[in-house]
């Protein structure tokens, strides 16, 4: 956390949007963390806020971006190359693009307030081939409201807003394990009728 302040303090909106670029592409930044101290900075007029928001946002527009062109090159030469392997087959392929067609792309939205989550939401939207316009439109619509939120959560919370935020990521961690642990309980009952269709 001194290291994250030390950087804002030496480059200012220069720190804020590269180290959200560098953290919604993958690398371990602390987002969140940082989000929030930044809102307590401008609590403290140590930060304008418009131009606090505006770094912010623009860095974790700019890294969710590079994720879904990664996905969009990379990830479909990859998935062309080894998807058989995976059973990433080009049917399996389509139906993920339809999916992400239908309501997928409300994961870019959502995704942004689950950890580890918001680089491989983009990486496989951009993998299905999801257009660009709708990319755009549930991505930087969930970049801004995830922006705001942990800005409004330091400047409110003020001195408070360290145990606030790690009690945020407790919560956070232990409902991203619930969902994840009923999607793989529904898969399985999926599979399963599916199976037990067949055989009739």
């Amino acid at each position: 956390m001194d290291q994250i302040l030390q950087w804002i303090s030496a480059y200012g909106y220069f720190a804020i949007f590269g180290l959200l670029v560098l953290g919604i592409v993958g690398l371990p930044v602390p987002d969140e963390t940082m989000l929030v101290l930044c809102g307590y900075l401008i609590s403290r007029s140590r930060l304008h806020p418009v131009h606090a928001f505006v770094a912010a946002f623009t860095g974790s527009a700019s890294g969710i971006s590079v994720s879904y062109l990664i996905g969009r090159g990379a990830g479909l030469r990859v998935i062309h190359r080894y998807g058989r392997y995976l059973h990433l087959t080009p049917k399996r392929m389509d139906r993920v693009h339809e999916w992400f067609r239908h309501i997928g792309h409300w994961s870019l939205t959502i995704g942004y307030f689950v950890p580890g989550i918001r680089h491989v939401t983009a990486i496989v939207a951009g993998s299905s081939e999801l257009e660009y316009r709708q990319f755009a439109l549930y991505a930087y619509s969930g970049a801004a409201i995830w922006v705001t939120t942990f800005l409004a959560l330091g400047y409110y919370l003020g001195d408070k807003w360290m145990p606030v935020l790690h009690a945020i990521h407790r919560n956070l961690t232990i409902v991203t394990v619930i969902a994840a642990a009923a999607v793989c309980v529904w898969l399985l009952v999926r599979r399963r009728l599916r199976r037990s269709r067949r055989k009739r």
